[in-house]
């Protein structure tokens, strides 16, 4: 009981963390800071620290042979660097609660890429919530409602928002057999170190540019927290869930994150809440339900059921 609840909590504060970033970050880009600069920030300061952290926890696990190092890339590739200078660049350009229900097609694209790089079945509920969900994401993707301002393409912006889904999605798939492999935290280091490699050379004019002088304390209390709440502890939080979570609870917080982004972003004054965006999210959560249904597998036939153990 006691595991069942810190679980809940870790999953809770995580989605709390994910949530509150769409609406903080708007308050440091593109005023205070670009950002690919952001993007650097927060990558080199979580490779340190899961560098370290890698070597005080589990000093002699190693990532070996050449097929899992190009799958460490590859995941460092797509998981870090691109998706964090996607998400970013498409944040600064789109509104809070466009890119938190877009983002939510990430399971989507996992499905798609369990089929297609897995062999893994594509029922037809399956197919059906993949139609769901790309028509609610469309549909955002497309509208031209009212964005930030300045006028920012909100369009490109919620196209950058679909690719940084679509590269997360990928990684889920990519990282899965390295985290039962090696040490979460062995992982975690070799891939933010990859992704530093993207993330560096990106942001280094950006991170040159802004007045660190004139940052009033609110901003940066806004990048400490990017930076050690949304990289650091949202990570760790989320590698100690995974190991006692279940598929379904997982789920019930894919759909409680943007709803909680929703909330915050209305209550700060960042977005507005309109039917027609409750309409795309009703599209969208509907077909991420249906996809993340498991397949039933079909009973065994005659196997004697053995005594369920608590």
């Amino acid at each position: 009981m006691k595991n069942s609840l810190k679980v809940h909590a870790a999953l809770l504060v995580v989605a709390l963390i994910y949530a509150a970033n769409y609406s903080i970050s708007k308050d440091v880009m593109p005023r205070y800071m670009g950002p690919f600069a952001l993007v650097l920030l927060r990558v080199v300061g979580a490779t340190v620290f899961f560098g370290v952290l890698s070597r005080l926890v589990a000093p002699h696990d190693r990532i070996q042979g050449r097929p899992d190092q190009l799958r460490a890339v590859a995941c460092g590739v797509l998981g870090i660097g691109l998706n964090q200078l996607l998400f970013f660049s498409g944040l600064n350009l789109t509104s809070p609660i466009n890119a938190s229900l877009i983002q939510t097609i990430a399971p989507v694209v996992t499905v798609l890429a369990s089929a297609v790089l897995l062999g893994e079945k594509l029922t037809l509920p399956r197919l059906l919530g993949i139609g769901l969900a790309a028509s609610g994401a469309a549909s955002i993707i497309l509208s031209r409602g009212p964005v930030a301002a300045g006028g920012q393409d909100g369009l490109l912006g919620n196209v950058y928002i679909l690719l940084n889904a679509t590269a997360f999605g990928i990684y889920l798939v990519l990282v899965m057999p390295l985290m039962r492999k090696y040490h979460p935290f062995t992982v975690l280091a070799r891939i933010f170190l990859v992704g530093a490699v993207l993330a560096v050379p990106a942001g280094w004019q950006q991170i040159q540019q802004p007045d660190y002088a004139s940052f009033p304390a609110s901003i940066w209390a806004a990048i400490a927290y990017m930076v050690i709440c949304l990289t650091i502890l949202a990570y760790l939080l989320n590698n100690w869930a995974l190991k006692y979570a279940s598929p379904s609870l997982l789920g019930a917080y894919i759909y409680l994150q943007p709803a909680l982004a929703v909330l915050i972003a209305v209550a700060l004054g960042k977005d507005a809440l309109t039917w027609s965006k409750a309409l795309q999210a009703l599209l969208i959560f509907a077909g991420v339900f249906l996809v993340s249904r498991k397949p039933r597998q079909p009973a065994p036939a005659a196997v004697p059921l053995e005594p369920v153990q608590d």
